[in-house]
């Protein structure tokens, strides 16, 4: 199975979910239980813990923070089976600080072992919200793309800066904004590239993955929009230039490669305008999976896959072909529902793990 999987678990005051050692395996681990007792804030520590940050938007220490601890503080220890090696990974979360190691050693890059979270849900976001979509592009670009993630760090910055010199006294900020312009600019085209290249990337294996998913042959496409795509430095420039007097009346950066648009395409159409609400949900699926191959194409190993209750969102007909395309799959799994038939089918997976979660506390029957 994967060769590079979380092997052990135990997490002291992180949302409602009971301290424990918990082992899992490196294929498929089926958490169930009721809705609201902790299978998503089970998955959601598992993403913390490999990627320092929660899934859910706008969520920090405070709301992971278990409301009945003892202590201000959320603990781990964990244990990776990567490549024929054990590695011990444990870690402190504060208000303050946070400190991780690795086998004993204080670290402050982050562990190289990744987590995508899919939930089936997020595919009416995708389809309808533009901000969903440019989160998702970088927040999966830079999952495989440290240079990207550089760039874009870069790039907030600048614009963060740019708008605080908006709102202020513009007359006397001129020539500080027309410094950051070129800083934007620069920083622009490289994302640019980078996506276009994400893009292209992910379409070659977007068509085949969705098949595999749910037999249904389309041709599934991606396409970007961006006012300014194709412009060089300079012609970039000379658009934030010409952009700048509106800037200053609306107080804010009102062009830019941040509010760059995707279209998901299915057979050259719009998914949204022309599929049904199943079609799209199969699009989002397909698309997430695609980006998971593509994940082990460009770092040699897969992420850890977190699947959040897919049987609310799709039919009896595409979870079982849901299951058939994760069992042959060699990436660790954690997939949770609250649907019995959709437990019995799980279930009937030879060597799952099976975890239970009632208010918190996780056994294994």
């Amino acid at each position: 199975m994967s060769d590079c999987f979380l092997d052990q678990l135990k997490i002291k005051n992180f949302r409602n979910i009971e301290e424990g050692i918990l082992s899992f395996t490196s294929g498929i681990n089926c958490v169930f239980g009721e809705n609201g007792n902790g299978k998503t804030n089970l998955l959601e520590a598992i993403y913390v813990i490999t990627e320092r940050k929660s899934f859910r938007k706008n969520t920090g220490f405070p709301q992971l923070l278990d409301m009945n601890g003892e202590e201000p503080e959320i603990s781990f220890q964990t244990k990776f089976h990567d490549r024929d090696k054990d590695h011990s990974y444990s870690g402190k979360l504060i208000s303050e600080k946070n400190e991780y190691f690795l086998d004993g050693k204080s670290m402050r890059r982050k562990f190289h072992v990744h987590s995508v979270f899919i939930n089936p849900f997020d595919a009416l976001f995708f389809h309808t919200t533009s901000s969903f979509r440019r989160r998702w592009v970088d927040d999966h670009l830079s999952g495989i793309s440290p240079k990207y993630k550089k760039n874009l760090s870069s790039y907030r910055r600048a614009l963060k800066m740019r708008n605080q010199l908006l709102i202020k006294r513009p007359s006397f900020y001129k020539g500080q904004i027309e410094a950051i312009d070129l800083e934007l600019s620069r920083y622009s085209v490289r994302l640019m590239e980078e996506r276009e290249e994400f893009i292209k990337e992910l379409e070659k294996i977007f068509t085949e993955t969705f098949y595999e998913l749910f037999s249904h042959r389309h041709e599934m496409r991606i396409k970007i929009q961006s006012q300014f795509f194709g412009f060089g430095e300079e012609e970039i420039f000379d658009a934030m230039r010409l952009a700048l007097e509106k800037d200053l009346l609306f107080g804010k950066t009102r062009h830019g490669v941040h509010l760059d648009d995707y279209m998901l395409l299915l057979d050259g159409f719009n998914a949204f305008e022309i599929s049904s609400l199943g079609q799209q949900k199969m699009a989002f699926l397909g698309l997430s999976f695609a980006y998971i191959e593509l994940f082990k194409y460009n770092l040699g190993t897969y992420p850890i896959v977190l699947i959040d209750d897919v049987s609310g969102e799709l039919d009896r007909k595409r979870w079982k072909n849901l299951i058939g395309y994760i069992c042959p799959k060699k990436f660790q799994t954690f997939i949770t529902t609250a649907n019995e038939d959709f437990k019995m089918e799980l279930e009937r997976i030879e060597g799952i793990k099976r975890l239970y979660i009632h208010q918190g506390k996780v056994t294994v029957h």
